[in-house]
Protein backbone atom coordinates (compact mmCIF):
# COMPACT_ATOMS: atom_id res chain seq x y z
CA UNK A 1 0.00 0.00 0.00
CA UNK A 2 2.84 2.35 0.93
CA UNK A 3 4.63 1.46 -2.33
CA UNK A 4 1.52 2.28 -4.36
CA UNK A 5 1.10 5.61 -2.54
CA UNK A 6 4.75 6.56 -3.17
CA UNK A 7 4.44 5.66 -6.84
CA UNK A 8 1.37 7.86 -7.14
CA UNK A 9 3.12 10.80 -5.49
CA UNK A 10 6.30 10.42 -7.54
CA UNK A 11 4.48 10.14 -10.86
CA UNK A 12 2.09 13.03 -10.23
CA UNK A 13 4.38 15.69 -11.76
CA UNK A 14 5.05 13.43 -14.76
CA UNK A 15 1.45 13.38 -15.96
CA UNK A 16 -0.50 16.44 -14.80
CA UNK A 17 -4.23 15.91 -14.46
CA UNK A 18 -6.01 16.63 -17.71
CA UNK A 19 -9.40 18.27 -18.06
CA UNK A 20 -11.69 16.18 -20.21
CA UNK A 21 -13.04 17.50 -22.51
CA UNK A 22 -10.52 20.27 -23.38
CA UNK A 23 -11.06 24.00 -23.52
CA UNK A 24 -11.04 25.61 -26.98
CA UNK A 25 -9.39 28.99 -27.52
CA UNK A 26 -10.07 30.19 -31.06
CA UNK A 27 -8.11 33.26 -32.18
CA UNK A 28 -8.93 34.73 -35.58
CA UNK A 29 -7.59 37.83 -37.26
CA UNK A 30 -9.15 39.55 -40.26
CA UNK A 31 -7.30 39.38 -43.60
CA UNK A 32 -4.06 37.93 -42.24
CA UNK A 33 -2.00 36.62 -45.15
CA UNK A 34 -0.29 33.29 -44.56
CA UNK A 35 2.82 34.77 -46.18
CA UNK A 36 2.95 37.33 -43.34
CA UNK A 37 3.61 34.73 -40.63
CA UNK A 38 7.15 33.61 -39.95
CA UNK A 39 5.99 30.02 -39.31
CA UNK A 40 4.94 30.07 -42.98
CA UNK A 41 8.29 31.42 -44.11
CA UNK A 42 7.61 35.16 -44.25
CA UNK A 43 10.50 37.22 -45.56
CA UNK A 44 8.91 40.51 -44.43
CA UNK A 45 8.03 40.10 -40.76
CA UNK A 46 8.35 37.86 -37.73
CA UNK A 47 5.51 36.63 -35.55
CA UNK A 48 7.17 35.02 -32.53
CA UNK A 49 3.99 34.45 -30.56
CA UNK A 50 1.93 32.97 -33.36
CA UNK A 51 4.98 30.81 -34.02
CA UNK A 52 4.67 29.48 -30.45
CA UNK A 53 1.46 27.75 -31.53
CA UNK A 54 3.28 26.26 -34.52
CA UNK A 55 6.19 25.01 -32.40
CA UNK A 56 3.84 23.44 -29.88
CA UNK A 57 1.37 22.07 -32.42
CA UNK A 58 0.57 21.59 -36.09
CA UNK A 59 0.80 23.96 -39.06
CA UNK A 60 -1.64 23.41 -41.91
CA UNK A 61 0.12 24.20 -45.19
CA UNK A 62 -2.92 23.52 -47.38
CA UNK A 63 -5.81 25.01 -45.47
CA UNK A 64 -8.30 26.95 -47.61
CA UNK A 65 -11.61 28.78 -47.42
CA UNK A 66 -14.85 28.09 -49.28
CA UNK A 67 -15.37 31.77 -50.20
CA UNK A 68 -12.56 34.29 -49.64
CA UNK A 69 -14.48 37.16 -48.11
CA UNK A 70 -15.16 38.09 -44.49
CA UNK A 71 -18.77 37.34 -43.58
CA UNK A 72 -19.17 34.16 -45.68
CA UNK A 73 -16.00 32.71 -44.18
CA UNK A 74 -17.10 33.51 -40.64
CA UNK A 75 -20.45 31.86 -41.25
CA UNK A 76 -18.71 28.79 -42.72
CA UNK A 77 -16.53 28.45 -39.63
CA UNK A 78 -19.54 28.62 -37.32
CA UNK A 79 -21.80 26.29 -39.31
CA UNK A 80 -19.48 23.93 -41.19
CA UNK A 81 -21.32 24.67 -44.43
CA UNK A 82 -20.80 26.29 -47.81
CA UNK A 83 -22.15 29.78 -48.47
CA UNK A 84 -25.19 28.59 -50.39
CA UNK A 85 -26.36 26.71 -47.29
CA UNK A 86 -25.37 28.97 -44.39
CA UNK A 87 -27.10 31.86 -46.17
CA UNK A 88 -24.27 34.41 -46.30
CA UNK A 89 -22.71 34.23 -49.79
CA UNK A 90 -21.63 37.91 -49.68
CA UNK A 91 -21.06 40.58 -47.06
CA UNK A 92 -24.62 41.86 -47.53
CA UNK A 93 -26.76 39.14 -45.93
CA UNK A 94 -27.85 38.83 -42.30
CA UNK A 95 -26.62 35.64 -40.63
CA UNK A 96 -29.39 33.48 -39.21
CA UNK A 97 -28.21 32.63 -35.71
CA UNK A 98 -31.00 30.09 -35.24
CA UNK A 99 -29.15 27.55 -37.38
CA UNK A 100 -26.83 25.09 -35.63
CA UNK A 101 -23.37 26.42 -34.88
CA UNK A 102 -20.52 24.81 -33.05
CA UNK A 103 -20.54 27.36 -30.15
CA UNK A 104 -24.28 26.86 -29.58
CA UNK A 105 -23.95 23.08 -29.64
CA UNK A 106 -20.94 23.25 -27.31
CA UNK A 107 -22.98 25.38 -24.92
CA UNK A 108 -25.83 22.88 -24.97
CA UNK A 109 -23.36 20.14 -24.05
CA UNK A 110 -22.15 21.98 -20.94
CA UNK A 111 -19.43 24.31 -22.23
CA UNK A 112 -19.29 27.96 -21.28
CA UNK A 113 -19.01 30.02 -24.46
CA UNK A 114 -17.76 33.55 -25.00
CA UNK A 115 -16.86 35.80 -27.94
CA UNK A 116 -14.91 39.06 -27.92
CA UNK A 117 -14.03 41.18 -30.94
CA UNK A 118 -15.25 41.26 -34.50
CA UNK A 119 -18.50 39.49 -35.39
CA UNK A 120 -19.38 41.08 -38.77
CA UNK A 121 -22.51 39.07 -39.50
CA UNK A 122 -25.20 41.79 -39.22
CA UNK A 123 -26.94 39.96 -36.37
CA UNK A 124 -26.39 39.54 -32.67
CA UNK A 125 -24.24 36.56 -31.65
CA UNK A 126 -26.29 33.52 -30.61
CA UNK A 127 -25.07 30.57 -28.57
CA UNK A 128 -22.75 32.53 -26.28
CA UNK A 129 -22.99 32.97 -22.52
CA UNK A 130 -21.09 36.22 -22.95
CA UNK A 131 -20.13 38.37 -25.91
CA UNK A 132 -18.66 41.77 -26.57
CA UNK A 133 -18.55 42.54 -30.27
CA UNK A 134 -17.42 45.40 -32.45
CA UNK A 135 -20.12 47.33 -34.28
CA UNK A 136 -19.70 46.44 -37.94
CA UNK A 137 -16.06 46.62 -38.98
CA UNK A 138 -15.19 48.72 -35.97
CA UNK A 139 -12.46 51.40 -35.90
CA UNK A 140 -8.82 50.90 -35.00
CA UNK A 141 -8.99 53.34 -32.09
CA UNK A 142 -11.55 53.91 -29.31
CA UNK A 143 -14.01 51.23 -30.42
CA UNK A 144 -17.69 51.21 -29.64
CA UNK A 145 -18.82 47.69 -28.81
CA UNK A 146 -21.97 45.80 -27.89
CA UNK A 147 -21.66 43.85 -24.63
CA UNK A 148 -24.49 41.37 -24.30
CA UNK A 149 -26.85 43.84 -26.00
CA UNK A 150 -25.59 47.06 -24.36
CA UNK A 151 -23.28 49.60 -26.01
CA UNK A 152 -19.94 50.39 -24.38
CA UNK A 153 -16.97 52.49 -25.49
CA UNK A 154 -13.30 51.70 -24.88
CA UNK A 155 -10.56 54.35 -25.08
CA UNK A 156 -7.70 52.19 -26.32
CA UNK A 157 -6.35 50.63 -29.51
CA UNK A 158 -8.82 48.03 -30.71
CA UNK A 159 -6.41 45.08 -30.87
CA UNK A 160 -5.32 45.82 -27.30
CA UNK A 161 -8.93 46.28 -26.17
CA UNK A 162 -9.96 42.89 -27.55
CA UNK A 163 -6.93 41.33 -25.88
CA UNK A 164 -7.80 42.93 -22.53
CA UNK A 165 -11.35 41.60 -22.80
CA UNK A 166 -10.10 38.09 -23.52
CA UNK A 167 -7.58 38.16 -20.67
CA UNK A 168 -10.14 39.57 -18.23
CA UNK A 169 -12.61 36.83 -19.13
CA UNK A 170 -10.00 34.10 -18.68
CA UNK A 171 -8.94 35.51 -15.33
CA UNK A 172 -12.26 36.61 -13.82
CA UNK A 173 -15.21 36.06 -16.15
CA UNK A 174 -15.41 32.33 -16.69
CA UNK A 175 -17.12 29.63 -14.67
CA UNK A 176 -14.17 27.58 -13.47
CA UNK A 177 -16.35 24.50 -13.08
CA UNK A 178 -16.95 24.27 -16.83
CA UNK A 179 -14.80 23.78 -19.92
CA UNK A 180 -14.96 26.76 -22.27
CA UNK A 181 -15.00 27.90 -25.86
CA UNK A 182 -13.52 31.40 -26.15
CA UNK A 183 -13.49 33.06 -29.57
CA UNK A 184 -11.11 36.04 -29.81
CA UNK A 185 -11.67 37.76 -33.16
CA UNK A 186 -9.53 40.71 -34.16
CA UNK A 187 -10.34 43.54 -36.54
CA UNK A 188 -6.70 43.78 -37.56
CA UNK A 189 -5.12 43.71 -40.06
CA UNK A 190 -8.23 44.75 -42.06
CA UNK A 191 -8.13 47.84 -44.27
CA UNK A 192 -7.30 50.75 -43.50
CA UNK A 193 -4.31 49.23 -41.64
CA UNK A 194 -3.87 51.72 -38.80
CA UNK A 195 -0.96 50.67 -36.56
CA UNK A 196 -1.18 50.84 -32.80
CA UNK A 197 0.88 53.14 -30.56
CA UNK A 198 3.42 50.40 -29.78
CA UNK A 199 4.34 49.82 -33.42
CA UNK A 200 4.15 53.20 -35.17
CA UNK A 201 7.92 53.26 -35.61
CA UNK A 202 8.44 49.67 -36.72
CA UNK A 203 10.39 49.16 -39.96
CA UNK A 204 11.23 52.83 -40.38
CA UNK A 205 14.31 53.24 -42.56
CA UNK A 206 14.23 49.75 -44.07
CA UNK A 207 12.88 48.50 -47.39
CA UNK A 208 10.71 45.41 -47.37
CA UNK A 209 11.31 42.77 -50.05
CA UNK A 210 9.01 43.15 -53.03
CA UNK A 211 6.97 40.18 -54.22
CA UNK A 212 8.14 38.84 -57.56
CA UNK A 213 4.76 39.61 -59.13
CA UNK A 214 4.40 43.20 -57.86
CA UNK A 215 4.45 44.45 -61.48
CA UNK A 216 2.34 41.64 -62.94
CA UNK A 217 0.92 42.61 -66.35
CA UNK A 218 -1.78 39.86 -66.25
CA UNK A 219 -0.74 38.31 -69.55
CA UNK A 220 -0.86 34.55 -69.90
CA UNK A 221 -4.32 34.28 -68.36
CA UNK A 222 -7.90 35.13 -69.24
CA UNK A 223 -9.44 38.58 -68.90
CA UNK A 224 -10.70 38.20 -65.31
CA UNK A 225 -7.56 39.50 -63.60
CA UNK A 226 -7.68 42.69 -65.70
CA UNK A 227 -11.17 43.62 -64.46
CA UNK A 228 -10.45 44.00 -60.76
CA UNK A 229 -10.10 47.27 -58.86
CA UNK A 230 -7.59 46.31 -56.19
CA UNK A 231 -4.16 47.33 -57.45
CA UNK A 232 -1.57 49.10 -55.37
CA UNK A 233 -0.85 51.21 -58.42
CA UNK A 234 -4.34 52.66 -58.94
CA UNK A 235 -6.76 51.80 -56.16
CA UNK A 236 -5.21 52.58 -52.80
CA UNK A 237 -6.88 55.71 -51.42
CA UNK A 238 -5.05 58.60 -49.76
CA UNK A 239 -6.39 57.47 -46.37
CA UNK A 240 -5.11 53.91 -47.02
CA UNK A 241 -1.68 55.48 -47.48
CA UNK A 242 -2.14 57.78 -44.42
CA UNK A 243 -1.74 60.88 -46.59
CA UNK A 244 -5.23 62.26 -45.89
CA UNK A 245 -7.07 61.08 -42.79
CA UNK A 246 -10.82 61.77 -42.50
CA UNK A 247 -12.22 62.60 -39.09
CA UNK A 248 -14.10 59.30 -38.77
CA UNK A 249 -10.80 57.42 -38.88
CA UNK A 250 -9.12 59.62 -36.28
CA UNK A 251 -11.25 58.85 -33.22
CA UNK A 252 -8.26 59.12 -30.91
CA UNK A 253 -7.40 60.50 -27.53
CA UNK A 254 -5.12 63.57 -27.60
CA UNK A 255 -2.17 61.37 -26.63
CA UNK A 256 -2.91 58.85 -29.38
CA UNK A 257 -3.29 61.62 -31.95
CA UNK A 258 -0.03 63.26 -30.92
CA UNK A 259 1.85 59.97 -31.32
CA UNK A 260 0.21 59.38 -34.72
CA UNK A 261 1.05 62.83 -36.05
CA UNK A 262 4.61 62.59 -34.80
CA UNK A 263 5.04 59.34 -36.70
CA UNK A 264 3.34 60.17 -40.00
CA UNK A 265 3.65 63.90 -40.63
CA UNK A 266 7.44 63.91 -41.16
CA UNK A 267 7.25 60.82 -43.40
CA UNK A 268 4.45 62.34 -45.45
CA UNK A 269 6.37 65.60 -45.91
CA UNK A 270 9.41 63.64 -47.07
CA UNK A 271 7.28 61.69 -49.55
CA UNK A 272 5.70 64.81 -51.06
CA UNK A 273 9.10 66.39 -51.51
CA UNK A 274 10.21 63.44 -53.66
CA UNK A 275 7.46 63.99 -56.29
CA UNK A 276 7.61 60.34 -57.31
CA UNK A 277 6.06 58.99 -60.50
CA UNK A 278 5.78 55.70 -62.38
CA UNK A 279 7.35 52.59 -60.89
CA UNK A 280 9.01 54.59 -58.14
CA UNK A 281 5.59 55.75 -56.93
CA UNK A 282 4.22 52.21 -57.02
CA UNK A 283 7.18 51.03 -54.99
CA UNK A 284 6.60 53.77 -52.41
CA UNK A 285 2.91 52.87 -52.16
CA UNK A 286 3.80 49.22 -51.67
CA UNK A 287 6.26 50.03 -48.89
CA UNK A 288 3.81 52.32 -47.08
CA UNK A 289 0.91 49.87 -47.42
CA UNK A 290 2.88 46.74 -46.51
CA UNK A 291 4.58 48.30 -43.50
CA UNK A 292 1.29 49.57 -42.05
CA UNK A 293 -0.29 46.17 -42.64
CA UNK A 294 2.61 44.40 -40.90
CA UNK A 295 2.58 46.89 -38.04
CA UNK A 296 -1.05 45.92 -37.40
CA UNK A 297 -0.03 42.27 -37.41
CA UNK A 298 2.68 43.01 -34.86
CA UNK A 299 -0.04 44.08 -32.42
CA UNK A 300 -2.02 40.92 -33.16
CA UNK A 301 1.09 38.87 -32.44
CA UNK A 302 1.55 40.73 -29.16
CA UNK A 303 -2.04 39.85 -28.35
CA UNK A 304 -1.47 36.16 -29.00
CA UNK A 305 1.51 36.26 -26.66
CA UNK A 306 -0.47 37.88 -23.84
CA UNK A 307 -3.28 35.37 -24.17
CA UNK A 308 -0.92 32.38 -24.25
CA UNK A 309 0.85 33.75 -21.18
CA UNK A 310 -2.52 34.09 -19.44
CA UNK A 311 -3.35 30.46 -20.16
CA UNK A 312 -0.09 29.45 -18.54
CA UNK A 313 -0.57 31.73 -15.53
CA UNK A 314 -4.09 30.40 -15.01
CA UNK A 315 -2.96 26.78 -15.20
CA UNK A 316 -4.99 26.24 -18.38
CA UNK A 317 -2.30 25.67 -21.00
CA UNK A 318 -2.20 21.87 -20.74
CA UNK A 319 -5.98 21.56 -21.04
CA UNK A 320 -6.63 24.05 -23.84
CA UNK A 321 -6.62 23.62 -27.60
CA UNK A 322 -5.34 26.86 -29.16
CA UNK A 323 -6.20 27.76 -32.75
CA UNK A 324 -4.88 30.69 -34.76
CA UNK A 325 -6.36 31.46 -38.15
CA UNK A 326 -7.71 34.21 -40.39
CA UNK A 327 -11.05 34.56 -42.15
CA UNK A 328 -9.17 34.19 -45.45
CA UNK A 329 -5.82 34.98 -47.02
CA UNK A 330 -4.68 38.28 -48.47
CA UNK A 331 -2.53 39.92 -51.18
CA UNK A 332 0.50 41.66 -49.80
CA UNK A 333 1.54 43.05 -53.17
CA UNK A 334 1.44 39.75 -55.07
CA UNK A 335 0.07 40.36 -58.59
CA UNK A 336 0.25 44.06 -57.72
CA UNK A 337 -2.78 43.64 -55.43
CA UNK A 338 -4.17 44.13 -51.96
CA UNK A 339 -7.50 42.59 -50.77
CA UNK A 340 -8.76 38.99 -51.24
CA UNK A 341 -11.79 37.33 -53.06
CA UNK A 342 -9.92 35.33 -55.70
CA UNK A 343 -9.33 31.60 -55.81
CA UNK A 344 -5.67 32.33 -56.53
CA UNK A 345 -3.46 30.98 -53.76
CA UNK A 346 -2.72 34.16 -51.81
CA UNK A 347 -6.36 34.70 -50.81
CA UNK A 348 -7.75 31.15 -51.12
CA UNK A 349 -5.05 29.65 -48.91
CA UNK A 350 -5.33 30.69 -45.28
CA UNK A 351 -3.20 30.28 -42.15
CA UNK A 352 -4.24 27.63 -39.63
CA UNK A 353 -2.13 26.65 -36.65
CA UNK A 354 -3.33 24.49 -33.77
CA UNK A 355 -1.77 23.24 -30.54
CA UNK A 356 -3.21 20.55 -28.28
CA UNK A 357 -0.84 19.37 -25.55
CA UNK A 358 -0.59 15.62 -25.28
CA UNK A 359 -2.41 14.98 -28.55
CA UNK A 360 -0.83 16.96 -31.40
CA UNK A 361 2.83 16.24 -32.06
CA UNK A 362 4.75 19.53 -31.51
CA UNK A 363 6.21 21.04 -34.67
CA UNK A 364 4.22 18.88 -37.08
CA UNK A 365 3.20 20.16 -40.52
CA UNK A 366 0.53 18.78 -42.79
CA UNK A 367 -0.06 19.17 -46.51
CA UNK A 368 -3.43 17.40 -46.43
CA UNK A 369 -6.19 19.49 -48.00
CA UNK A 370 -8.44 21.11 -45.42
CA UNK A 371 -11.03 23.89 -45.46
CA UNK A 372 -12.81 26.27 -43.10
CA UNK A 373 -15.99 24.16 -43.27
CA UNK A 374 -13.97 21.51 -41.39
CA UNK A 375 -13.55 23.51 -38.18
CA UNK A 376 -17.08 23.16 -36.76
CA UNK A 377 -17.24 19.36 -37.10
CA UNK A 378 -13.69 19.12 -35.74
CA UNK A 379 -14.51 21.05 -32.58
CA UNK A 380 -17.72 19.10 -32.07
CA UNK A 381 -16.01 15.73 -32.38
CA UNK A 382 -13.32 16.83 -29.96
CA UNK A 383 -15.87 17.76 -27.30
CA UNK A 384 -17.95 14.65 -27.90
CA UNK A 385 -20.94 16.17 -29.69
CA UNK A 386 -22.26 14.62 -32.88
CA UNK A 387 -22.13 17.06 -35.80
CA UNK A 388 -25.53 17.70 -37.41
CA UNK A 389 -25.93 15.94 -40.78
CA UNK A 390 -26.29 19.34 -42.46
CA UNK A 391 -22.63 20.17 -41.73
CA UNK A 392 -20.58 19.64 -44.89
CA UNK A 393 -17.05 19.75 -43.51
CA UNK A 394 -14.95 16.84 -42.35
CA UNK A 395 -13.50 16.53 -38.89
CA UNK A 396 -9.77 17.12 -38.77
CA UNK A 397 -9.37 14.98 -35.65
CA UNK A 398 -7.66 12.14 -37.57
CA UNK A 399 -5.12 14.67 -38.84
CA UNK A 400 -4.53 16.04 -35.35
CA UNK A 401 -4.03 12.62 -33.81
CA UNK A 402 -1.76 11.26 -36.56
CA UNK A 403 2.01 11.21 -36.43
CA UNK A 404 2.25 12.15 -40.11
CA UNK A 405 0.18 12.59 -43.27
CA UNK A 406 0.81 9.04 -44.47
CA UNK A 407 -1.04 7.70 -41.46
CA UNK A 408 -4.14 9.71 -42.42
CA UNK A 409 -3.89 8.86 -46.11
CA UNK A 410 -3.94 5.18 -45.20
CA UNK A 411 -7.49 5.59 -43.89
CA UNK A 412 -8.52 7.90 -46.75
CA UNK A 413 -8.59 11.68 -47.11
CA UNK A 414 -10.05 14.16 -49.59
CA UNK A 415 -8.15 14.82 -52.79
CA UNK A 416 -9.90 18.02 -53.90
CA UNK A 417 -11.54 21.22 -52.63
CA UNK A 418 -14.44 23.26 -54.02
CA UNK A 419 -14.59 27.07 -54.07
CA UNK A 420 -17.16 29.67 -55.12
CA UNK A 421 -17.13 33.49 -55.07
CA UNK A 422 -20.43 35.32 -55.71
CA UNK A 423 -19.86 39.08 -56.06
CA UNK A 424 -19.05 40.35 -59.56
CA UNK A 425 -20.40 43.84 -58.89
CA UNK A 426 -19.23 44.02 -55.30
CA UNK A 427 -16.24 46.00 -54.05
CA UNK A 428 -13.13 45.57 -56.19
CA UNK A 429 -15.10 44.12 -59.14
CA UNK A 430 -13.67 40.62 -58.94
CA UNK A 431 -15.72 38.47 -61.34
CA UNK A 432 -17.82 35.62 -60.01
CA UNK A 433 -16.02 32.33 -60.21
CA UNK A 434 -15.91 28.79 -58.91
CA UNK A 435 -13.30 26.11 -59.06
CA UNK A 436 -11.64 22.98 -57.83
CA UNK A 437 -8.16 22.50 -56.38
CA UNK A 438 -6.33 19.23 -56.06
CA UNK A 439 -2.87 18.85 -54.61
CA UNK A 440 -1.28 19.79 -57.92
CA UNK A 441 -3.87 21.41 -60.17
CA UNK A 442 -6.42 24.19 -60.04
CA UNK A 443 -9.35 24.82 -62.37
CA UNK A 444 -11.17 28.18 -62.20
CA UNK A 445 -14.41 28.85 -64.10
CA UNK A 446 -15.70 32.38 -64.74
CA UNK A 447 -19.33 31.90 -65.87
CA UNK A 448 -20.05 35.51 -66.86
CA UNK A 449 -16.91 35.66 -68.99
CA UNK A 450 -17.24 32.16 -70.42
CA UNK A 451 -13.60 31.64 -69.51
CA UNK A 452 -11.62 28.92 -67.80
CA UNK A 453 -8.18 29.04 -66.20
CA UNK A 454 -6.09 25.96 -65.44
CA UNK A 455 -2.87 25.93 -63.43
CA UNK A 456 -0.23 23.33 -62.74
CA UNK A 457 0.80 24.54 -59.30
CA UNK A 458 3.87 22.33 -59.24
CA UNK A 459 5.47 24.16 -62.17
CA UNK A 460 3.66 27.52 -61.86
CA UNK A 461 3.03 28.26 -58.16
CA UNK A 462 2.46 31.97 -58.88
CA UNK A 463 -0.37 31.12 -61.31
CA UNK A 464 0.91 33.23 -64.18
CA UNK A 465 0.30 30.92 -67.15
CA UNK A 466 -3.11 29.34 -67.67
CA UNK A 467 -3.01 25.97 -69.41
CA UNK A 468 -6.70 25.90 -70.30
CA UNK A 469 -6.02 25.55 -74.03
CA UNK A 470 -2.79 23.55 -73.82
CA UNK A 471 -3.30 20.18 -75.59
CA UNK A 472 -0.87 18.51 -73.20
CA UNK A 473 -3.27 19.29 -70.34
CA UNK A 474 -6.54 18.49 -72.13
CA UNK A 475 -7.09 15.26 -70.22
CA UNK A 476 -6.36 16.98 -66.90
CA UNK A 477 -8.80 19.78 -67.74
CA UNK A 478 -11.50 17.24 -68.59
CA UNK A 479 -10.92 15.37 -65.33
CA UNK A 480 -11.07 18.57 -63.29
CA UNK A 481 -14.26 19.67 -65.03
CA UNK A 482 -15.85 16.33 -64.12
CA UNK A 483 -14.57 16.73 -60.57
CA UNK A 484 -16.11 20.19 -60.37
CA UNK A 485 -19.51 18.76 -61.30
CA UNK A 486 -19.03 15.99 -58.74
CA UNK A 487 -18.18 18.41 -55.92
CA UNK A 488 -21.09 20.67 -56.79
CA UNK A 489 -23.35 17.65 -56.43
CA UNK A 490 -21.67 16.45 -53.23
CA UNK A 491 -22.08 19.81 -51.54
CA UNK A 492 -25.52 20.45 -53.09
CA UNK A 493 -24.38 23.69 -54.71
CA UNK A 494 -26.54 25.00 -57.50
CA UNK A 495 -25.10 25.36 -60.98
CA UNK A 496 -27.03 28.63 -61.28
CA UNK A 497 -25.58 31.97 -60.29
Amino acid sequence: MITLLLATILCAPCEPPRQDPPNILFIMSDDHAWQAISAYGSDRNVTPNIDRIARNGITFDRYYVENAICAPSRAAILTGMFSEHHGVPTNSEVFDGAQPTFPALARESGYQTALVGKWHLKSEPVGFDHYERLIGQGPYYRPRMIRNGEEVVHPGYTTDVITDLAVDWLEDGRDRSKPFVLMVQHKAPHREWMPGPDHLEDMVGIDLPEPATLFDDYTGRGSASTMQEMTIKDHLRPMDLKLEMPDWMMRMTPEQRAAWDAAYEPRNEAFRALELTGMDLIRWKYQRYAKDYLRCIASVDDSVGRILDTLEAQGLADDTIVIYTSDQGWYLGEHGWYDKRWMYEESFRTPLLLSWPGVVEPGRRTELLSQNIDLAPTFLEIIGVEAPPRMQGRSLLPVLEAADDAEVEDIGWRDALYYRYYESQGPHKVPKHEGVRTRRYKLMVFPELNEVELYDLEVDPDELHSLDDDPAYAAIRSRLEDLLVELRSRYRVSGDW
